[in-house]
């Protein structure tokens, strides 16, 4: 009997991994991740203004590099946070790379964000404090929208809450 579990989960492992090595190609090939391929890299819990946050697996997206780097972003749970936080802090971000948010240089880390009144992007450091905003532009035109979702757009990437984004660059 335990023979047969053990041979049916290394079976099970073994499909789960072709199907992931099928959506994303091989490893190291850039591009935008599957959720399942997102949320199994991020953790499962974040830190963020002196508390952890469950992350909302179903609601992350992630990109690769050519260097295999990675950009992951997540809806988190803010329901242990004041209602002014939750407000601004709708989503953790962690990338492996610098990124370019219109005209901000975000270097590697792990910040906060979240999209706000006036058709803006918050970005803040784990600490809680404001780095910069950035416009977001609202799109009508996306036929299924989603609580968290990144598009490739040419070279860029489309970083999408609900049916709003920002727009961001791989910078070195």
């Amino acid at each position: 009997m335990k023979l047969s579990r053990l041979l049916s989960t290394v079976v099970l492992c073994v499909s789960f991994s072709a199907l992931v090595a099928q959506q994303a190609g091989p490893k190291g090939e850039p591009g935008i991740l599957s959720r399942e391929q997102t949320a199994a890299i991020m953790p499962a819990t974040v830190f963020f203004r002196g508390q952890s946050a469950t992350i909302q697996a179903r609601n992350s997206a992630g990109v690769r590099a050519a260097d295999g780097k990675l950009v992951l972003a997540a809806m988190v749970d803010t329901s242990g946070y004041s209602s002014g936080i939750a407000q601004t802090y709708q989503a953790y971000l962690i990338t492996e790379l610098p990124l370019q948010i219109g005209t901000h240089k975000l270097a590697p880390g792990a910040y906060g964000f979240g999209f706000i009144e006036g058709n803006r992007m918050i970005t803040m450091d784990i600490g809680g404090n404001r780095l910069f905003e950035a416009p977001t532009t609202h799109d009508d035109k996306i036929s299924r929208p989603t609580p968290l979702q990144i598009i490739a757009e040419g070279s860029a990437y489309r970083l999408y809450l609900g049916r709003s984004f920002v727009a961001f660059n791989l910078a070195r």
